[in-house]
């Protein structure tokens, strides 16, 4: 039995970046012997077990066989004869087709060594063809290694993929999945640039129309470190209301990234409009924002504006968004308002109790634009 450290772990310690995950894959072992070991088992598809004491996963080595379309129409087959190149060639890219025995030496059939040094995302085998999450996958590498291309014949190979349908295979679950995952990186705009070029952006996201500025405005919210949610709500900014809902509805789309993208497309213009609009106005966009009960939201629209703002204003050097400042000090004084005492004090006349609170609400902002310097 031989124990080989594979993917991701390897592809990072030879990109000199930090290891945060293992995996490992195990030749010339049945699932018996790793059971003698202390091994817990874990796989339903295929045999894969948890280390007695690290708890971290170690598959035995396996080919696989497809059935049926999309990424979950395949057969998997282990065996103590399975070779550590037969388990290799089954991975998507050569760049994790790498293994590292527990000597160190390495064992790189297919070139991911050299891949790596020329920044080359490359499929391994045309089985890659297979399997649509691994565009989806592909995409998303170019999101955090985003100084890599992708090679030619890769791309031709997706772009067959497309054709062939095994992108509408996919499931909304795993679309979203990665997405999520990939506007999570550091260059999230290398993944739709990608997916577009292969064809499958119209197929997974047909309401997502790119440009240049919508591409910049993703990336500064990632360069912010700004919230998933906020990140989508950027996306999102170029896509009508109405086909938000539709989108989150086929991927769905976690609440609060659903919310947020809606609430930021209503109010985009409200908000980059925000320093003249008037007391009683700016009242209404915070209510209606439910800004008194979630503030913390109120401020994510604002960023995810901002990046926008921003984006599209990138070429005239403007670059300030004072807009933000000045909403979130007009939402103070509209919180700074103690609407329990004035239903208290309306307790004879409870259907007062609205106009009132609204009216001192507009008084508090009032006060509160002829105290604030305008920005």
């Amino acid at each position: 039995m031989k124990i080989y450290t594979v993917g991701g772990a390897v592809r990072d310690q030879l990109l000199g970046l930090p290891v945060k995950d293992r995996d490992y894959v195990v030749v010339g072992a049945t699932p018996d012997d790793m059971l003698r070991r202390g091994f817990r088992p874990v796989g339903k598809d295929f045999p894969v077990f948890l280390h007695p004491q690290t708890q971290e996963e170690y598959a035995l080595a396996r080919t696989e066989r497809k059935t049926a379309p999309g990424y979950r129409g395949f057969v998997f087959h282990t065996a103590p004869d399975v070779t550590l190149e037969e388990d290799l060639v089954r991975r998507d890219l050569t760049i994790n087709a790498i293994a590292q025995a527990e000597d160190g030496s390495l064992t790189d059939p297919f070139g991911g060594i050299a891949d790596i040094q020329n920044k080359v995302f490359r499929h391994v085998s045309e089985a890659f063809g297979e399997d649509p999450v691994r565009i989806l996958r592909l995409a998303r590498f170019a999101a955090r290694f985003h100084h890599f291309t992708v090679a030619p014949a890769t791309m031709a190979l997706m772009r067959q993929m497309v054709l062939d349908g095994e992108v509408d295979a996919l499931v909304a679950e795993r679309v979203w999945q990665e997405v999520a995952k990939g506007l999570m990186e550091s260059r999230p705009s290398r993944m739709f640039t990608v997916l577009q070029e292969c064809g499958a952006l119209a197929r997974i996201l047909p309401e997502l129309v790119l440009s240049a500025p919508l591409l910049q405005a993703i990336d500064r919210a990632a360069g912010a470190g700004h919230a998933l949610c906020v990140r989508f709500a950027v996306l999102m900014l170029a896509v009508p209301v109405a086909q938000i809902h539709a989108l989150s509805e086929r991927l769905r789309v976690p609440n609060d990234c659903r919310e947020l993208a809606v609430m930021a497309a209503r109010e985009q213009a409200a908000v980059t409009g925000a320093l003249a609009l008037s007391a009683e106005e700016l009242v209404r966009l915070c209510e209606r924002c439910d800004g008194l009960r979630k503030p913390q939201r109120f401020e994510q629209m604002l960023q995810a504006i901002e990046c926008d703002v921003q984006a599209r204003e990138a070429a005239q050097e403007t670059r300030a968004f004072p807009q933000a400042a000045w909403l979130q000090a007009m939402l103070a004084a509209v919180r700074g308002v103690d609407a329990g005492a004035l239903a208290l004090a309306c307790a004879q006349e409870p259907k007062r109790i609205p106009a009132v609170i609204h009216a001192a609400r507009v008084a508090a902002v009032t006060n509160a634009i002829s105290s604030t310097e305008l920005p």
